[in-house]
């Protein structure tokens, strides 16, 4: 397991959503997908997601299955209004400049496996 805090510095992520205590939430796994119905199927659990996707209907997605935080990818940034959900289901949204590959490559290098 890793933890959030260790996730977005080494990954330079951007967080777009309320700070907390980052190095107390744990990833266990990873998932990658843009497609809502793969990730409600395939994600796991405290798991992390990295999607290209911006729009609202990630932030339920993530709520159902209590993820870990969501990495949108390619500097995509979602609306005020999905940060405000995201905020209020207390789901992290993490932006990072680089594409999903590159994203997932380290993830994989951090340790984060898929289940």
């Amino acid at each position: 397991m890793t933890d959030i805090a260790k996730i977005i510095k080494e990954l330079d992520l951007r967080l777009l959503t309320s700070e907390k205590d980052f190095s107390d939430i744990q990833v266990t796994s990873g998932y990658t997908s843009d497609l809502l119905s793969c990730v409600m199927a395939g994600a796991q659990n405290h798991g992390i997601w990295v999607t290209l996707q911006a729009h609202n209907n990630i932030i339920a997605v993530a709520a159902l299955l209590d993820l870990s935080a969501i990495i949108i990818t390619e500097d995509s940034i979602p609306d005020p209004a999905t940060i405000i959900k995201a905020n209020e289901e207390e789901i992290s949204l993490l932006s990072s400049k680089h594409n999903s590959y590159w994203v997932v490559g380290k993830l994989w290098e951090l340790g984060i496996k898929a289940e």
